[in-house]
């Protein structure tokens, strides 16, 4: 693994412009592309309740996905390394944004992963690597407010 100081660049290009700029709160859209390198980009807005397309990934989805996304990464990663073989792996993660006229912010994430692992495998040590990958997140280290895991840990029919 490299360790060390690893900087990351995105674009996020404002392709909501309807003519007359940002001249007033509902003259303009929220839509934009969000880009890095030669990866497929992002069409974005913000979330249906601030005037966005609910159909473009917000701000608030792209933030629940990454820390989905980094737990269940640094959690294959371990069970790799403890012989613990995973076979499937879903998160039904769920977030709680507070929305105040003072400031918004997340208050709580929970991630909900369902993991199958190979039959024999350590079920236990499957289940208590959940809290050493949050340990470890890279999301999880960088934000002020809970994260709570809520694993179900099943064992493969086969």
């Amino acid at each position: 693994m490299a360790h060390g100081e690893h900087k990351y660049r995105v674009s996020v290009e404002w392709t909501g412009n309807q003519g007359t700029g940002t001249s007033g709160y509902r003259a303009y859209g929220r839509d934009h592309v969000i880009r890095a390198g030669s990866k497929p980009n992002i069409s974005g807005s913000s979330d249906a309740a601030f005037l966005g397309d609910a159909e473009r990934w917000n701000p608030e989805d792209l933030f629940l996905g990454a820390t989905s996304a980094c737990h269940k990464l640094w959690y294959l990663h371990l069970c790799a390394d403890a012989g613990i073989c995973v076979l499937a792996y879903v998160d039904e993660a769920s977030g709680t944004m507070i929305d105040s006229p003072e400031r918004g912010q997340f208050t709580e994430i929970i991630l909900n992963p369902r993991v199958t692992i190979r039959a024999g495998d350590d079920r236990d040590m499957a289940e208590r690597l959940h809290h050493v990958a949050h340990e470890k997140c890279y999301i999880a280290n960088s934000v002020n407010f809970p994260i709570r895991c809520e694993p179900v840990i099943e064992f493969s029919a086969v």
